[in-house]
């Protein structure tokens, strides 16, 4: 059964107060203040430069509080605007200079005892307000005569009429003295809508206001547009963001009256609604009803995402500001709970789409994040995963560190952290001894380390007793050897009907050097190979990113036994130079198909970590790129020159069972002819000399 919503029948929100205003005629800004003190506007239009905080040398004067009401400023009785009301309370901050000499102050002082009664305190106070679109600053002037200066104590207060503000709008507000002596003070007024105004009858931009009832049946939410027939009127669902401007998500202009239904499952806290009349200088009324919404909430964490940007940062994508917390977590195989390390990584704060970094010096699959939300676990995601690997039996040490070089090393279990050594019944205790070896031998991983302690990751592959499951083992494959034997020549002719996969990655240097790949992926299409290449994934990568695209389809042609072949090109040794100098990217993030950029953070760490022999095959083409010039790191796979080296290149992207010589050979033929013409076009473009017969200087060397 559909659950109640908390509260939807309502008019633009929750039910307003009304107010009665006061009324102030004429167009003129005004100032007044305390009695005693005297006041002057200086200007009404200045430029707000606050500067720096500067030392006081005696007594100044200084804003402690601002205090706003809302006026009605009125050209006729009818025609009335919305205005802001700035009251500024002043204090004296400071002390009084002791007198040099008698003739200080007129030498009328008593050794500075006294304070000088013929004295004054001046002050310029400067009032800064903004409200989309619009932003002013004014100055006042302020005098306190001595007579009223009490150290430390409020002298009275300077108000200002006034600040004219759209229905609805957010008014933010400053005030600082100048030159300026303390902080700034700053206050946000939410002006009312017309519903909350008893005198909206004066007010013209009210006057055509449509009204909007928002109502919950089941699981729909309706927005009932109550307006009069053929009145025009535009409606925009937005997202408000804390930091940033809004995310629109639908407008439309209509005719009324209208019903719009939603979704509840399109419902988050920062969705909200704007209305106005397609009128000129018309008012925009802002609601934002689902705040409170349990439903909503949930419909947050549903759409938020941890997302991976390099093998040390991430982020948290979601439409709304979350209030959330995050930590790294040990997550050992076998389903049970992740384990948070805290301590010794304590939780940090999280700010949506703000990169997070953690201080790791090595990452690993077992490790995810968790994120929090008023103490509730709500994300949890092992964001190396993906790049790394399944999870690994591997056991995470703690190690602890204390004064005078003390340190304690404890194995994290289901259980708890077991001390190590130990005479516990756990795994870890007893393989206690064969721990702290391997740790002092080097063959554990240092993921993290500072002056409290260190995280180790210790394999266990070895120390994993695997007697029985021989007994099944063999029995299984005497079980299944007969099916195997009779299953094997169909899966291998299959096989080869589909081909091999083969992932082809480059650098999109120009349209001339896409034009090449394309004949290449084509060429190798026809072997048979299974080829991926973005260049016919165009409308896919859009949907997904670049970056998700390429995991898709690495973690796909691996596993299906396939290869990865890595194109070089000037563009590309460029790039991947710019990694393995900064290990991140340019500034310049991926474009929208930028695959080979985005594959670097997660070929590298196969290429650094010894996994790519097998998985990986480089090329270049003739005459544009020296294989030598491919970095040292990349050449650790063979890399081929093309179409000079087809034989080998195709070589290596067959299955084990390659073909004859014969056949690779004549495979190679074809491939070279179906790249010639690409090849021509590319190096000698039309409307240039075409090449001679012989071949020229510099051919197939890279020059």
């Amino acid at each position: 059964m559909p659950v109640t919503w908390f509260l939807l029948s309502l008019a633009l929100g929750r039910s307003p107060i009304v107010l009665s205003l006061e009324r102030l005629v004429g167009p003129q800004d005004a100032t007044h203040c305390s009695p005693g003190l005297s006041c002057h506007l200086w200007d009404s239009d200045i430029l707000c430069l606050p500067g720096d905080i500067v030392p006081a040398p005696g007594p100044v004067l200084a804003p402690t509080h601002l205090q706003t009401e809302l006026v009605l400023r009125c050209r006729k009785e009818t025609y009335c605007d919305l205005c802001v009301r700035v009251a500024v309370h002043l204090a004296v901050h400071g002390h009084w200079e002791e007198p040099e000499d008698e003739e200080k102050f007129g030498g009328a002082a008593d050794s500075g005892v006294e304070e000088p009664r013929n004295a004054s305190l001046q002050a310029q106070v400067v009032l800064s307000f903004q409200a989309y679109p619009t932003a002013r600053c004014v100055l006042l002037e302020v005098q306190v005569p001595a007579a009223l200066v009490q150290f430390g104590q409020s002298v009275g207060s300077v108000v200002y009429d006034c600040f004219e503000a759209a229905l609805g709008s957010e008014v933010r507000i400053w005030s600082y003295t100048q030159p300026r002596y303390e902080k700034e003070l700053n206050l946000t007024q939410q002006l009312p809508d017309c519903r909350g105004l008893e005198v909206r009858n004066s007010i013209p931009s009210c006057w055509a206001l449509p009204w909007l009832n928002v109502s919950a049946d089941g699981d729909n939410v309706h927005l009932v547009l109550n307006v009069s027939e053929e009145q025009h009127f535009g409606l925009s669902l937005y997202w408000n963001q804390v930091q940033g401007p809004p995310k629109p998500r639908w407008h439309k202009n209509l005719t009324g009256p209208q019903i719009i239904t939603l979704n509840h499952t399109d419902l988050v806290p920062c969705l909200c609604i704007q209305v106005w009349p397609l009128e000129p200088d018309s008012v925009r009324t802002n609601i934002c009803p689902f705040r409170e919404d349990p439903r909503a909430h949930q419909n947050l964490w549903r759409a938020a995402r941890l997302r991976l940007l390099t093998l040390q940062s991430w982020l948290l994508d979601a439409p709304c500001s979350l209030p959330a917390e995050a930590t790294l977590c040990w997550q050992a195989p076998g389903g049970d709970p992740c384990q948070p390390l805290v301590p010794p990584l304590s939780w940090e704060n999280v700010t949506v789409d703000k990169v997070l970094e953690f201080p790791l010096l090595k990452v690993h699959p077992n490790l995810c994040v968790q994120v929090n939300s008023w103490e509730k676990l709500q994300l949890q995601e092992c964001l190396w995963a993906d790049s790394l690997g399944p999870l690994k039996d591997d056991v995470l040490l703690l190690e602890t560190r204390g004064p005078q070089d003390n340190r304690s090393l404890c194995a994290l279990e289901p259980s708890g952290c077991t001390s190590l050594p130990s005479k516990a019944s756990t795994r870890a205790a007893r393989l206690g001894e064969y721990l702290l070896q391997d740790l002092q031998s080097g063959q554990c991983l240092q993921l993290w380390d500072d002056d409290l302690g260190a995280l180790w990751a210790c394999p266990m592959d070895k120390y994993i007793h695997k007697r029985w499951a021989l007994l099944w083992l063999a029995c299984l494959l005497f079980a299944a050897a007969l099916s195997l034997i009779l299953l094997l020549k169909k899966d291998h002719a299959k096989a080869a009907a589909r081909g091999r996969a083969a992932l082809l990655l480059y650098s999109a240097d120009d349209s001339g050097f896409e034009r090449l790949v394309g004949a290449l992926a084509s060429a190798l299409c026809q072997l048979p190979l299974r080829v991926a290449v973005d260049l016919w994934s165009r409308r896919e990568m859009s949907a997904q990113g670049p970056v998700a695209w390429f995991h898709a389809q690495r973690r796909q042609t691996l596993q299906e036994g396939g290869v990865v072949v890595l194109l070089f090109s000037p563009g590309a040794v460029a790039l991947c130079s710019e990694w393995l100098q900064d290990g991140v990217s340019a500034p310049g993030a991926h474009g929208p198909h930028d695959a080979f950029r985005a594959s670097l953070s997660c070929v590298l760490p196969d290429f650094l970590q010894g996994r790519a022999p097998g998985r990986y095959v480089g090329a270049c083409f003739d005459r544009l790129l020296h294989p030598d010039s491919v970095p040292a790191l990349f050449r650790t796979v063979p890399v081929f020159s093309l179409p000079s080296q087809l034989p080998d290149f195709l070589g290596a992207l067959q299955e084990p069972r390659a073909p004859r010589p014969g056949r690779l050979q004549e495979r190679a033929e074809q491939v070279s002819r179906a790249l010639q013409p690409a090849l021509d076009s590319y190096f000698h473009p039309p409307g240039t000399p075409a090449p001679g017969r012989g071949v020229g200087p510099g051919a197939g060397d890279g020059t």
